[in-house]
């Protein structure tokens, strides 16, 4: 049998997995990366200790499921959108890579909108802007850092960056370079006219030459293999922007499914024929099927806020729970089903590291009391994140012919019993989990059995590689509380707009 290894770099952890041509996961190795904050608002990565854990997971990966190297017949690569990862003129990383939580340039995105730049964009790219893509990146770092500047020789999105690493072929998959302003999604090439409205029009000559996702994309060099422990020659695919993947392990290649992920960010999507092209969602972009667009709104709003909650705030029950031999997310889970849905519990704004109503929004819990436990709070966290996903939802669902048969639920949440329900009765749709434990990463072998020709397409591939777990049908007796506390989260959001700039002053000026 031949097996397929998929790697995923997401904005905390690089992870890779081994699976067979059924799409079954025979083991998973995942190392922690380091995110660097040099500055309120940036968040960055050492592009060299990047590529050393891609190697290290790949190597621990093989040794730990004791398959051959040369049993491994594809790899495929998947990472987090938005962000810029630059290779230098001396073959050097130009400077750390910058991860999609970042929002150092948000205020060229806000001088756009306000000129109109952001307006004529849409036209081409039909997408809105966002402080974390590369095109904003670009001209804050023109502006800041010109000589880095002047020596970037390619513009890697993230999983780009590594398959050069893997391959040294320069190639830009269009899953990622679609979603970055880079290209016109009706000819579905680069359009300069972009670059010269963002004022970075000399990238043109450093924008990689496009790929598709299942396509060959480069081989493995003598070089990589020495230091990840692959076989020089093995054949790597094009791969994709994540939240491509995780749809695709997800089995969404049919036009009447969500594709929703909790992880670092909320991610909400779906596919169709057509582009939205009235404005009213965040994103469109080109789907791993040529045949569909991918309808996109997202925030990095989602599950990391309960991963700080817990590291940050829980650490003695944390501990707690390892000494007795459980998890801190099964102590949680626990504590937010003995809360019943009824109780006012505060509103949790998941902000932490970026908001999806306002550039320079606040993470918050409103509606504190005495009588209010950490118990209160894990409820509260978790109906915030999944409040902020039913935000994007709802802007989705108006540009729906039809309501969706049921919703994919991937990350964190779908991990959770208590947590998936919610979702359910939130959204008032059914839930289905997806079988699979590292949906990127079986998005990513998927595309390399497609690449190499173990299925003769990718929705083949899809429909003999993907499972679904459990289904979980929405409590109607439910809907009117939580439709109830939604409209408190949306109030709470409206009363605190007109605060977060004046706080931002103040982060900017570190009072």
């Amino acid at each position: 049998m031949q097996y397929y290894i998929g790697l995923d770099n997401g904005g905390t952890t690089t992870k890779a997995a081994l699976f067979d041509s059924r799409g079954k996961q025979i083991g998973c190795c995942s190392t922690a990366t380091k995110a660097l904050t040099p500055c309120p608002e940036f968040v960055e990565r050492d592009m060299e200790e990047m590529w050393e854990a891609n190697c290290q997971v790949v190597r621990g990966v093989l040794e730990k499921t004791g398959i051959e190297p040369e049993r491994v017949a594809g790899v495929g690569i998947c990472g987090h959108g938005k962000g810029l990862y630059l290779w230098g003129k001396d073959d050097r990383p130009v400077r750390n890579g910058i991860i999609s939580t970042d929002n150092r340039a948000y205020r060229y995105v806000e001088r756009w909108r306000a000129d109109g730049t952001e307006e004529k964009a849409f036209a081409i790219s039909c997408q809105h802007l966002m402080s974390c893509q590369p095109v904003a990146l670009l001209a804050w770092l023109k502006d800041h850092e010109p000589k880095n500047y002047e020596n970037i020789k390619y513009v890697f999105e993230c999983k780009d960056y590594v398959r050069f690493r893997l391959t040294g072929e320069a190639r830009a998959e269009v899953t990622d370079y679609s979603g970055a302003h880079f290209m016109n999604l009706k000819t579905r090439e680069y359009e300069p006219e972009l670059l010269r409205l963002f004022g970075i029009e000399e990238m043109q000559f450093a924008l990689p030459p496009l790929c598709r996702a299942d396509e060959i994309a480069g081989y493995v060099t003598k070089e990589a293999a020495a230091q990840c422990g692959l076989k020089e020659g093995t054949p790597v695919a094009g791969g994709f922007f994540d939240i491509n993947a995780c749809a695709i392990a997800s089995g969404v290649i049919y036009p009447d499914l969500i594709c929703m992920i909790a992880g670092t960010w909320s991610i909400n999507e779906y596919i169709r024929r057509e582009p939205v092209l009235d404005g009213n969602v965040q994103m469109n972009s080109l789907f791993g099927l040529p045949q569909y667009y991918l309808i996109e709104e997202s925030s990095a709003t989602s599950a990391g806020n309960n991963e700080w909650f817990i590291h940050q705030l829980l650490p003695e029950a944390e501990e707690e729970a390892k000494k007795r031999g459980r998890s801190i997310y099964e102590t949680v889970n626990e504590w937010v089903e003995s809360i019943s849905p009824q109780v006012f519990v505060p509103v949790f704004l998941p902000f932490l590291m970026a908001s999806n109503v306002h550039p320079n929004a606040k993470a918050s819990i409103v509606g504190l009391n005495i009588s209010h436990t950490r118990k209160h709070i894990a409820r509260s966290i978790y109906e915030g994140i999944a409040f902020c996903h039913r935000y994007h939802l709802e802007r989705l669902l108006a540009t729906m012919d039809e309501r969706p048969r049921a919703i994919r639920l991937s990350g964190g949440a779908a991990k959770s019993q208590v947590w998936a329900q919610m979702f359910a009765d939130i959204m008032q749709l059914p839930i289905e989990t997806v079988e699979a434990e590292e949906a990127g990463a079986l998005g990513c072998a998927i595309a390399s059995a497609a690449a190499v020709g173990e299925y003769t397409s990718m929705a083949a591939a899809v429909e003999n590689m993907t499972a679904v777990g459990r289904k979980i049908k929405p409590d109607p007796k439910l809907a009117e509380i939580y439709d109830r506390k939604y409209k408190i989260y949306r109030k709470t959001l409206e009363c605190l707009d007109g605060l977060w700039d004046q706080m931002q002053e103040m982060v900017e000026n570190g009072e």
